[in-house]
């Protein structure tokens, strides 16, 4: 069982490693302009930088549950590859909303969508899972021998 999930274990980790990278990117907002715990407002630069990681922090409990749950019941290869764009899209956001609050909708959205996707994964891998184990249906295997 381990060795099928190592994709996700590294996508897990990576996504930490990002966690910690946003919130390291918090305090040095916080000393370069001078605004002290638990101050969360300030000049428009770091109050980017200071949502941004709200945000990010906000969505990643949702986003390792989707991702576990999408790798465990449908496809870890995809799921890791769906991750790996997830953070991606995450970082991005993150380095476009420090420059602008405009600068975060694009990727703001692909990660959405990327999200969604994981979403979809989840929900059918369980609901065949879900058949297969609790009906006695394999529908894939149904539907193999419907079409040959």
């Amino acid at each position: 069982m381990l060795d099928e999930a190592v994709g996700l274990g590294a996508v897990t980790v990576l996504g930490v490693l990002e966690q910690a990278y946003f919130s390291l990117q918090v305090i040095y907002a916080r000393r370069k302009y001078s605004v002290s715990p638990p101050c969360i407002s300030g000049p428009p630069e770091f109050e980017r930088i200071f949502r941004a990681q709200a945000n990010c922090s906000e969505y990643f409990p949702i986003f390792i549950t989707i991702l576990w749950t999408s790798g465990v019941f449908f496809s870890q290869g995809l799921s890791s590859l769906c991750g790996l764009l997830y953070l991606y899209g995450r970082l991005c956001y993150f380095w476009g909303y420090a420059e602008s609050a405009q600068g975060r909708l694009a990727p703001l959205y692909f990660s959405a969508r990327v999200l969604w996707v994981l979403i979809g994964f989840s929900a059918v891998g369980v609901f065949l899972s879900f058949c297969r184990v609790y009906m006695e249906l394999d529908l894939l295997q149904a539907l193999g021998h419907a079409l040959f």
